[in-house]
Order: C-alpha cells, then sequence, then structure tokens
C-alpha cells in the first residue's frame, strides 16, 4: 500500500477532528463522538480521493498535467477576481455559510477538466491524423526477422513505421542478452531498424510513448496500435490474436510471404537435390528455395543427389505448407521445374 495516501488520510482525519473539536468542557464531551465521526469521514474520502487520483493522473500526458495545472490557476483567479469585484460593487447579498466553497470546488473542478481535456488534445488533431496515417507499428519479431526491410524498400509498405521505445529497450535487452542465439538476434534486430532508418524512401519514427500501467510488451502494442489507429506488423502467432480481439489491423510477414508462394498443384513435376532422410521408412526430404519441406517416397538411397519428383499432395498448415511427392520418371525431365 502507498503510504502516501495513509500520510495524507490522517492529516485529513486529524484536520477533520481538530476542526469540529472546539469549546471546552461538557461541549468537547458531547462534540467528541461528531469530532470522530467527521474525522473519519475525511480520511476514508481523502484515501478514496488520492488512491483515484493516481489512477487518472499516472495515465496522463505531460501536456495533460500542464493544461490541468493551468486549469486550476485560471478558475481560482477567476474565483477570487468574481469574490473581489462584488465586494467593491457592495452586493450585500447574504448566501448560505457553503455557498463560497462549494462555488470554489466547483469552478476548480471545472479548471482541472477543461484544461486536462485541452492540453490533452494532440497538436493538432488534422496533424496528427496525417501524421500517422496507414502508419504501421513493428514489434520486435517482424524487426528481427528482417523481410519488413525489403518490403518496405520496394515501396509496399504505405505509411510511416513506429517503433516505440518500449521495443528498443526490448531489442537492446535481447542484444544485451547471455545467451549467445539471443544475442545474435537482439543485433540483427538493432542492425535491420538502422538500415530502415537509412532507407530514403521508408519514414521510420521513433516514438517515444509508454504505457506505465501496462506491463506486457504486446499489450502496449495493442493499446499503442489503438490510439494511433495504425496497423501492427508482428510474426507472433499469439500477439495477432490478441490484437484482432481488441479490432486491431495485423499484418503477418508470415502470412504474406505463405501467400506469395508460388502455387503447386498435384500432378507437376519438380526437380529437387535430397537433403536427408524421412521420418517413414525409404522416405527422403528435401526443401523449396523458400523453405518449404518435400517428402519423398522411396527416395531415401538418393540421398545428396538432385532427381525428378512427381507432386501428389500439399497440405497446408498454419506455419506453413508440407509437399509430398514421388520418384518422378527420368523421362520427365524436360517437363520438370526446376527448384
Amino acid at each position: 500500500m502507498n503510504p502516501l495516501r495513509i500520510i495524507f488520510a490522517m492529516i485529513s482525519a486529524i484536520a477533520g477532528f481538530w476542526i469540529t473539536f472546539s469549546g471546552s468542557g461538557t461541549e468537547q464531551r458531547l462534540l467528541l463522538p461528531y469530532s470522530v465521526g467527521i474525522g473519519l469521514f475525511c480520511g476514508i474520502l481523502t484515501f478514496a480521493f488520492v488512491y483515484y487520483a493516481e489512477k487518472i493522473f499516472i495515465n496522463l500526458s505531460a501536456k495533460a498535467l500542464i493544461g490541468g495545472t493551468i486549469g486550476i490557476a485560471a478558475a481560482l483567479l477567476l474565483f477570487l477576481t468574481f469574490n473581489y469585484f462584488s465586494q467593491i460593487v457592495g452586493l450585500n447579498v447574504k448566501y448560505p455559510p457553503l455557498t463560497y466553497p462549494i462555488v470554489f470546488l466547483c469552478t476548480i473542478c471545472l479548471g482541472i477538466a477543461i484544461g486536462i481535456k485541452k492540453g490533452g488534445d494532440p497538436e493538432p488533431a488534422k496533424k496528427s491524423d496525417d501524421e500517422y496515417i496507414f502508419a504501421k507499428v513493428l514489434d520486435t519479431s517482424a524487426i528481427i526477422d528482417g523481410r519488413i526491410s525489403d518490403i518496405s524498400e520496394v515501396g509496399f509498405i504505405e505509411g510511416s513505421i513506429v517503433v516505440p521505445q518500449f521495443v528498443i529497450r526490448e531489442l537492446q535487452w535481447i542484444a544485451d542478452s547471455n545467451d549467445p542465439l539471443k544475442k545474435v538476434r537482439g543485433r540483427r534486430g538493432l542492425e535491420i531498424l538502422k538500415k530502415m532508418q537509412d532507407q530514403k524512401n521508408v519514414k521510420v519514427k521513433i516514438l517515444d510513448r509508454d504505457f506505465t500501467s501496462i506491463k506486457e510488451v504486446d499489450l502496449k502494442l495493442v493499446r499503442l496500435a489503438k490510439e494511433l489507429k495504425a496497423h501492427l506488423v508482428t510474426n507472433d502467432f499469439n500477439l495477432t490474436k490478441v490484437a484482432n480481439l481488441q479490432g486491431v489491423k495485423v499484418l503477418n510477414v508470415n502470412q504474406l510471404a505463405n501467400s506469395l508462394r508460388p502455387v503447386i498443384l498435384p500432378g507437376e513435376h519438380m526437380r529437387i537435390k535430397v537433403i536427408k532422410e524421412g521420418k517413414d521408412e525409404n522416405q527422403g526430404v528435401g526443401y523449396l528455395d523458400d523453405g518449404t519441406m518435400v517428402v519423398i517416397d522411396n527416395a531415401k538411397k538418393q540421398i545428396s543427389k538432385e532427381i525428378n519428383i512427381v507432386i501428389t499432395s500439399v497440405i497446408q498448415t498454419p506455419t506453413g505448407r508440407m509437399i509430398f511427392s514421388k520418384l518422378g520418371d527420368i523421362r520427365d525431365k524436360d517437363s520438370t521445374i526446376s527448384n
């Protein structure tokens, strides 16, 4: 529990008790229960106020907080000016005892609300829309993968590329890892990011915006994409699902790569090199240039050789596709598709 809340609550409770507990002798004894109740009420009210104020203010930008402060000052000045001129004019109207405190609090609250609203508004709205229209927010998986750099360089990415500071911090953390594999991936991500910044036809924006109330980087990315009304670029399957559930459009580089692969139909002939033995008996395994696995029946003895095959079936999976084939006739050599 935050000790600051407790301190404020105790001060308010003591103040409430002290203000109401006046008089002497019999009056003090009569006022004691009333004063204790007022003190407890003030303490609880202050504790609740500080608690919810923290919840509200923690996500406000610096501009919004400055706007709220200016709003308080303007409201206070307005109240004092009105009070001063009413005394000069000589208004002898008798108001109920709580009128001035209530008017003062309402004026202050109105000043805070207007100040925070105006201070938190983007600069200006049209400029903000133009700046991030069609923007693409990158996560670490898309940056480390590297293909987004090539895609953007040839002009297939419309709008600016947005990389938040918390993603760069995650890349730095991976690059500083004791795990050699992670270290290589992190450094590759930083190099890819620098390469994209150097590209003339790609506009990369490093956005210094964070959400301190959110711990998970994935949830921060989804929140940022929603606020900017941008698309999220990732290779992370789970992040894709979370973003889709929250109405954020996701561009998955793996899905794009799968869509661009050439269509291969059963019955087509192909020439491929057998790399290794398959799981089942007498099977051989080869790979296309895009990494697609090709399983070849009765090709165990053909390892390290380039052979003709006939496609028997193609299976599409969430992670890609797998091709099954059999040995082709040597006479079909002229009609084969070379891998």
